[in-house]
């Protein structure tokens, strides 16, 4: 029977779709691929922040952002936490923007932004994960470079505004380097801070340095997860979206990579002998009791099919001679003398 129009039509579609950069509705870090490439990135779940500062000396304003990211699950609430200082639940990407008026003696508020994440009880907004590796990226300056990008969507600001919010991404580089675990320098959101006895225009200049670095670049800093830039860029049909753009270098990012769990695992054959090994002690183990309670049995009696395993030595032992013979009588010439 001759295939079908609909699917010889499907088949080259599914080829070209293979070709594509993958995507994922909601991802999981111990499977993250591209391209047929498989990455695990499970040992830098847990939420990590990265700080910047940004100013607006026309309306005297500074903004300190906290950007939290946990890529193997949905950030967690502090306790005590609300609507109005925390992101919607379903967040992996969350800003925490400090506005701060130098006009009136430095007062601030408190601004959370969802960037990326998965919103389904709210507004159906998807994190959608897209990857794609970093030497098949068209742009010159990815040249060299071994690793995966990812591109994390579904956030917004403001949230619930559908007419004049600014659709919110996050796009992280997961940069091959050998040298790091890519925790080096790793700041959690656990409640740790800085140094209480910093002098508070020390951590400003400390901002401010990073700001003026990373413009155009990462900033400079000896941590693994490095803040890239967070400005708005043209997205699909012209439409501008605020992205935040990240650089995480570690080991886990290199297409060599071993197993964060250093790959022991059993194996089919390591699992197959377990569970037969586990099948037999219950069968004897069940046998034995069940013999004693109806029959009272005691010593060898007591296993099932006792006298069987008992005589296991000799059986073996006879079977072992009948290939010894078989194998020493292979060359006579049968039961014949010569006449």
């Amino acid at each position: 029977m001759a295939p079908s129009r609909s699917r010889m039509t499907l088949l080259p579609l599914l080829a070209a779709a293979s070709l594509l950069p993958s995507s994922s509705w909601a991802f999981d870090c111990k499977e993250v691929a591209a391209s047929g490439v498989h990455f695990d990135f499970s040992k830098l779940g847990g939420p990590h922040i990265v700080h910047w500062e940004d100013e607006d000396l026309v309306h005297e304003m500074q903004y300190k952002y906290n950007f939290t990211v946990d890529i193997c699950q949905k950030l967690q609430w502090d306790k005590g936490g609300s609507q109005a200082t925390e992101c919607h639940h379903g967040a992996r990407v969350c800003a925490i923007r400090e506005d701060v008026n130098l006009a009136m003696d430095r007062n601030s508020t408190i601004t959370p932004i969802d960037i990326a994440g998965t919103y389904k009880s709210y507004n159906g907004r998807d994190i959608d994960a897209k990857f794609e590796l970093l030497r098949k990226s068209e742009s010159n300056s990815d040249a060299g470079r071994e690793g995966i990008r990812a591109v994390l969507n579904g956030g917004r600001f403001p949230f619930d505004d559908k007419k004049s919010g600014i659709d919110q991404r996050a796009i992280i580089e997961f940069v091959c380097d050998k040298k790091r675990t890519g925790l080096e320098g790793d700041e959690k959101d656990n409640g740790d801070k800085e140094d209480d006895n910093d002098d508070d225009d020390k951590k400003e200049e400390k901002l401010r340095r990073r700001e003026e670095s990373s413009k155009g670049k990462c900033e400079d800093s000896d941590a693994s997860l490095r803040f890239c830039g967070y400005q708005q860029e043209d997205g699909a049909k012209d439409k501008k979206i605020q992205t935040l753009r990240l650089e995480w270098r570690t080991e886990y990012a290199c297409e060599d990579a071993p197993p964060p769990d250093g790959g022991s695992h059993w194996g089919f054959f390591g699992w197959f002998f377990i569970i037969f090994f586990l099948a037999i002690a219950t069968y004897l183990i069940f046998g034995s009791w069940l013999n004693y309670n109806r029959y009272g049995a005691r010593g060898w009696e007591l296993l099932p099919h006792g006298d069987t395993i008992r005589d296991i030595p000799y059986i073996a032992k006879d079977f072992a001679r009948k290939v010894v013979g078989t194998v020493q009588g292979g060359g006579s010439r049968g039961g014949y003398a010569a006449v």
